[in-house]
This record gives C-alpha cells, sequence and structure tokens, in this order.
C-alpha cells in the first residue's frame, strides 16, 4: 500500500485481504451537485456499492492528505468546504505540500486509485475536448491522464457539453479503449445517445471483467472506459438539452467564462434552468455508473 496516500480502515482492510473497492471521485460532490443534495447523493453512491460487497473508496485531499476512502464526517466536509479547490494531476503534490484541501478530478482520481491498487472507478461524465477547442486548445486533463493510467472507468461517456466526436477522436489516438454496455452507441451524459458510434459492445459486468483481466496480463498502460448510457426513459428532453446548451455556451462566453471553470458553470445553469431536470438525470448517472461498477469490481475480484 503506498505509503503517500491514508486509507480508511474500511478500504484498508478490504485491499489487504483482496476484497472489491470501487473508487469514488469527489469532485461531483464538491462541485457537480448543488447542497445539500450533494452530500446526499455521496452517501447514497456509497450505500451503492456495498450494496454489490463492494467497498466505497471516494477519494479527495484533505488537511494535505490523500484520502482513499472517507468517514462520514470527511464526506460533509467536501460537501460543505466553501473554499475546496478541484484538483487535477497536476496540481495534487502542491495541494499536499501546501496542507490544502480539494476535490480530485477524473484525472486526479484516477491516479490515486491506482497508486492505492484499486482497479475500478464510478464516475459521472469524463472532461474531453471543449467546444471552440481549435481556438482556445482546451482539453481536459482527463484524457492525458486516462491514457497512462490503467483503471476500468464507469461512465456515461463526456460530458454533452464538450466536443464528443473531436474527444472519441483524441481518446482513440491515445489508446484508451472503450466499450458500451448494451450499446453500440457512445452516450452522451444527460443524453442516452450521443449521435457517435462505439466499436465494441458487452452485455454483463463478467464480459468487462474478462477485458480488464486480458489487459492486465497484456500490461495495456491506458485506461478501459465503459460507457453505461442513461435509458432513453430516463435522458433529458433532447429539445430542451439542446436549447438549455446552446443557452449556456453563450451566457458563458459573455460573463467570461474560460477553463475549468466553465464545466461547473454549465452544469449548474443546466440545473437552475431546467427545473430540477438536469439534477435528477445526474443523480441517476452517478448512482447507476456505482451500481454497474460495483458488479464489474466483484466480477474481477
Amino acid at each position: 500500500m503506498a505509503p503517500a496516500l491514508e486509507y480508511s480502515p474500511e478500504v484498508a482492510t478490504a485491499l489487504q485481504s483482496g476484497r472489491p473497492v470501487v473508487a469514488l471521485e469527489s469532485t461531483i460532490i464538491s462541485h457537480g451537485l448543488p447542497r445539500p443534495e450533494n452530500l446526499r447523493v455521496a452517501r447514497e453512491v456509497e450505500a451503492t456499492v456495498r450494496r454489490h460487497g463492494a467497498v466505497p473508496a471516494t477519494i479527495a485531499i484533505l488537511d494535505g492528505r490523500a484520502r482513499i476512502g472517507l468517514s462520514d464526517d470527511e464526506l460533509t466536509r467536501v460537501a460543505d468546504l466553501d473554499d475546496i479547490v478541484k484538483v487535477s494531476v497536476r496540481d495534487i503534490a502542491t495541494v499536499v505540500a501546501r496542507g490544502r484541501n480539494a476535490a480530485t478530478t477524473v484525472a486526479a482520481t484516477s491516479h490515486l486509485a491506482h497508486l492505492a491498487g484499486i482497479r475500478v472507478f464510478a464516475t459521472g461524465g469524463l472532461g474531453g475536448v471543449h467546444r471552440q477547442a481549435r481556438e482556445t486548445w482546451d482539453e481536459s486533463a482527463d484524457l492525458t491522464s486516462l491514457s497512462v493510467t490503467p483503471v476500468t472507468v464507469v461512465c456515461s461517456g463526456v460530458k454533452s457539453i464538450l466536443d464528443v466526436p473531436a474527444t472519441l477522436e483524441r481518446l482513440e489516438t491515445l489508446n484508451v479503449a472503450i466499450v458500451g454496455f448494451g450499446t453500440d452507441r457512445f452516450p452522451g451524459f444527460y443524453l442516452t445517445d450521443s449521435g457517435s458510434p462505439i466499436d465494441w459492445r458487452v452485455d454483463s459486468a463478467e464480459d468487462i471483467a474478462a477485458i480488464t483481466r486480458a489487459r492486465r496480463a497484456l500490461s495495456i498502460p491506458a485506461a478501459l472506459v465503459v460507457a453505461n448510457p442513461l435509458p432513453e426513459g430516463l435522458q433529458m428532453d433532447p429539445d430542451l438539452h439542446d436549447r438549455l446548451l446552446a443557452e449556456g455556451l453563450a451566457l458563458a462566453d459573455t460573463s467570461g467564462v474560460r477553463g475549468k471553470d466553465v464545466t461547473p458553470f454549465l452544469l449548474d445553469y443546466f440545473h437552475r434552468a431546467s427545473g430540477g431536470l438536469s439534477l435528477t438525470a445526474n443523480t441517476e448517472i452517478i448512482l447507476r455508473n456505482a451500481d454497474l461498477a460495483s458488479r464489474v469490481a466483484v466480477a474481477d475480484a
């Protein structure tokens, strides 16, 4: 077990005994969901993981310590802190050295999970290539981090506010494998289908576990992305989604919102402008991905 990390007793015991563990990111709690729903959903996600026989390991940096697994009091801190920052891999060491508090992105969570010996990670949606990237060069560090981090990431595609086709091209270039769970179409986070195809389909947790074992045996250094779509009955209305996206992007531009601030800005706009419909979809996404990730971790163990 990596000495630079601080493990919760539950996670430490699980890893030492070979029990299945599922990593969970903390940016969803701190920046992705409004209060008090963020804490309620965080607790429900952990309960979902336990219900399937796996151990949840929510990852965050608190008081300069990289925590692998949080107590309920620590979950509450992440949910309630006003000055908690959002960090990717490049900022982890700086935050640790300065004794700060930070929530981990997909990239940072993947890195710390792999360092801790955790193979499966559940999140909502990946970061990706931003719209207007031809002018701004704005691309999430999630993509390059996943190219060098051999974890299995269960998600609902990339956030639909991004340039999905460009993101898929980058993932292909970076050798990040993608399989669709019960689908051959790449999901668009709030939407069941982003409009882009996937080459490989899987239909059970056991199928995914078999692929992860083969990847370890072949020493493939990149992540496996498991794209788990919302059922059509639970997705946002596509017309409403497209209208809110256009409005939100225009508002972000006029408000001078740039870089890593764009995603939380747009997610907040979706929540307010949809009357909470996007929050309902977001919650379903997180819970369904935690459910599938737990079954994959159990099958892999």
